[in-house]
């Protein structure tokens, strides 16, 4: 997907480590900017351990990212999914 992948060390600060932010990265189901924010993407995949991330990146470049944030998938992103399946919330 990316070429090249930096950390920004706030990437770490949930206690999730770089292999699982790669996976991540990899085996995303979604991906898209973040409303009112220039140059800032919020991604979410699957880690090691089959646990949904929510990573948040710039782009460095065409095949170059900067990862800032990394955690566990919060419950509000989690609606993202539904909308991309075309699934109304309940």
């Amino acid at each position: 997907m990316y070429a090249n992948i930096e950390f920004n060390p706030s990437a770490f600060k949930h206690g999730i480590n770089e292999i699982d932010i790669r996976r991540a990265i990899e085996m995303f189901v979604y991906e898209d900017p973040l409303e009112d924010f220039e140059n800032k993407y919020l991604l979410l995949g699957f880690d090691t351990k089959g646990t949904l991330l929510e990573i948040m990146y710039n782009h460095i470049d065409t095949d170059s990212i900067n990862v800032f944030h990394a955690m566990p998938c919060r419950g509000n992103f989690y609606n993202l999914l539904r909308k991309k399946d075309g699934k109304n919330d309940r």
